[in-house]
């Protein structure tokens, strides 16, 4: 049996390089791990407000990581830190308050760039938000994709022999680390 894993791809851009790199993981990942890539397209806005009558949107979004057996989020960086629409998706499946939607699920991150610093603030500020809505975060390795503009063809497949590399220890790492936490 595979574990299910939730891939979030943090931008809404249909060429996003997010969305490639997790999508050259799910072709990657070894037997044990099943990749469901997704993007925070259709979350809407989160207000607490809405709590005692949550939308279906933040329903069905809560409802797919429940079931899911662990969260990889691929994300781009924007100002020094995540995309908004990553944070608001993070926010809808943390609530309500006590029952997140991550707790026990253990997560990965992966934070891409097609500059020299590989998103590191953005996944430095998912290491800040996530602990206490989620289960454990892989410490190691840590992954900082850099350069990610020429490792695609037309087509959207990894050609960057390089980050094909990296993206293979990190999710044979990730498998690793889910299959420990899963019992």
């Amino acid at each position: 049996m595979a574990y299910n894993i939730v891939t979030i791809a943090g931008s809404l851009r249909k060429d996003s390089f997010s969305l490639k790199i997790a999508n050259a993981l799910a072709k990657l990942a070894p037997a044990s791990l099943k990749l469901d890539v997704i993007t925070p397209v259709g979350i809407s806005f989160f207000n607490q407000d809405l709590e005692g009558a949550p939308p279906a949107d933040w329903l069905a979004f809560r409802e797919k990581l429940q079931k899911s057996n662990g969260v990889l989020f691929v994300t781009p960086e924007y100002n020094r830190s995540i995309p908004g629409v990553l944070k608001n998706a993070i926010d809808v499946a943390s609530r309500p308050y006590g029952k997140s939607s991550f707790l026990g699920k253990p997560v990965g991150i992966i934070s891409n760039s097609p500059g020299l610093l590989g998103g590191v603030s953005a996944a430095k500020h998912l290491q800040n938000v996530l602990p206490g809505i989620s289960g454990p975060v892989l410490q190691q390795p840590e992954i900082y994709l850099s350069g990610v503009g020429d490792a695609f063809d037309a087509d959207g497949n990894l050609t960057k022999d390089s980050l094909k590399t990296v993206l293979q220890q990190y999710i044979d790492a990730f498998a690793a680390h889910v299959a420990k936490h899963q019992g």
